[in-house]
């Protein structure tokens, strides 16, 4: 068989329109998903790009690989230590690793193993192709490999193919003569209105609406159409415009690819086909813009959709699940075994039987853990996302708060102070998984901890000082004091 897999960065499954989002954005994917089997509440269970590819790719949460921010100790996979043999467990044992043992050719075209000098990524890959600019690349850059790729191999049988875009993500980047289909439509929800921008210009901490390159409002030629800061509610429309281009770019290059799929008569036979994300983005939620900084509903929130010969077509999966549980799927169906000689297990539950018979293979909850912006655990349950959020990221956000998402996707109302049977009910969920996490991992460190004690988040150390400076004078200047109380004197 063969097996191709979209790795598309920054996708929030709310922004396609086969999730119900209101523009066209996705209509290559939208169809694709009719001919398998789409999840509907599917989570990145450690935010953002690198702690959530290490889940994928590992088949373990960050409390158990250790990766759970971008920078410090928390951004290395730990080692397997004393008992490693001649290869370790989890490079042998990884996603990847899944479709070389069942007798495919592995290939992957993109940079993020450069990115963030994150080899153990390429792992089962017989080849790996970097186009060279770590995540600045946009689509048209990646496509036209790929398709050679394709022209010289893709009539053969048993590969399987990675294809990692990265242009929804920060900052967006769309080609010079890429037209926005959007710039005059309006938003599918137009949430933020005047007052509510009002509140975002004075909103503190990084990637607000002053200061969308994180704690400045600089601009770069290489990327003209990104702009450093947001001045009126217009901009904040034309911005979210933005990064649809960058969602809708993605799904036009995809369609190049299924387009050579089906001329050459290769997508219905024995093709089958993943589409899944890192991780989503904040758009105006919490204040903040073009940024995927917390353990919230649309940073964690992303697509899985998955084509799989001889499964279910159009079918539509309910309840929770996050992306350490494609590995043990992928194994499944694939008929893989586990290599292990020091006890390894995967954390994820395979879902292979609701792609065959629609099966209720979900979990009760999903607990989400964001450590390289900020440092949250959060809990999605029932229709609640409960936060606790033990470092802000020099954003004023309190330590518990409780949202219902289904009536309230933008997180704007806190229950926590109406609620705190849930707020206890999503605090003993988050204790219970963090007990089983520590009973179960080879260490003694919970690597959230790690991270407090090197500094605290990797996108926040020694950014407080300059930031005060900078709101000094400003609306903003409030701001100050609070940073000072919630965070100590500089």
């Amino acid at each position: 068989m063969r097996v191709l897999m979209f790795d598309i960065d920054t996708l929030r499954a709310d922004h396609m329109g086969c999730y119900g989002y209101g523009r066209n954005t996705t209509p290559v994917m939208d169809e694709i998903a009719k001919d398998g089997v789409r999840f509907e509440d599917f989570y990145c269970p450690n935010a953002p790009c690198l702690p959530s590819r290490a889940s994928m790719v590992t088949g373990l949460y960050g409390v158990h690989s250790g990766i759970v921010g971008h920078g410090g100790t928390a951004a290395d996979l730990r080692l397997q230590g004393r008992n490693r043999s001649f290869t370790e467990e989890l490079s042998e044992n990884n996603l990847f690793m899944q479709f070389r043992r069942a007798g495919m050719h592995t290939v992957s075209f993109s940079t993020f193993a450069e990115r963030h000098s994150a080899w153990w990524f390429n792992a089962g890959f017989n080849e790996c192709y970097n186009v060279g600019n770590r995540g600045g690349e946009s689509a048209e850059m990646v496509t036209p490999h790929v398709l050679d790729w394709l022209e010289r191999n893709g009539k053969e049988d048993n590969w399987m193919m990675h294809v990692h875009y990265w242009d929804p993500h920060t900052p967006y980047r769309t080609p010079a003569d890429f037209e926005s289909p959007f710039a005059d439509q309006p938003l599918p929800d137009d949430w933020i209105t005047d007052e509510i921008f009002e509140e975002h210009l004075l909103h503190i901490g990084p990637h607000g609406a002053n200061e969308i390159n994180m704690w400045n409002d600089d601009t770069f030629a290489q990327w003209p159409k990104h702009p450093g800061r947001l001045t009126c509610r217009e901009d904040a429309k034309h911005f979210i415009d933005l990064y649809d281009d960058g969602v809708r770019f993605t799904d036009d290059n995809i369609g190049q690819i299924i387009g050579w799929l089906k001329a050459h008569d290769l997508y219905d036979d024995d093709l089958a086909i993943i589409i899944t994300s890192d991780h989503g983005e904040d758009l105006g939620e919490f204040g903040v813009y073009g940024e995927h900084g917390m353990a919230d509903e649309p940073v964690c929130r992303i697509p899985m959709i998955v084509k799989w010969p001889g499964m279910l077509k159009g079918h539509v999966a309910k309840g929770f699940h996050d992306n350490v549980d494609l590995l043990p799927t992928m194994r499944e169906l694939l008929g893989t075994p586990l290599v292990t000689w020091d006890g390894l297990r995967h954390d994820g539950v395979s879902f292979a039987k609701t792609l065959q018979d629609g099966s209720d293979c979900s979990k009760p909850c999903a607990v989400l853990v964001q450590c390289a912006h900020v440092c949250q655990r959060s809990v999605r349950f029932d229709d609640y996302l409960y936060m606790r959020t033990t470092h802000g990221g020099y954003h004023l956000l309190p330590d518990e708060m409780l949202f219902n998402v289904k009536e309230d996707p933008h997180q704007r109302r806190d229950l926590a102070a109406e609620r705190p049977d849930l707020c206890a009910k999503g605090a003993k969920l988050i204790l219970d998984w963090n007990d089983q996490m520590m009973k179960t991992s080879r260490f003694d460190a919970d690597p959230m901890w790690t991270v407090m004690r090197e500094g605290g988040p990797e996108h926040c150390r020694g950014a407080l000082e300059k930031y005060m400076k900078r709101i000094e004078g400003t609306p903003r200047e409030y701001g100050i004091a609070l940073l000072k109380e919630k965070y100590g004197e500089v």
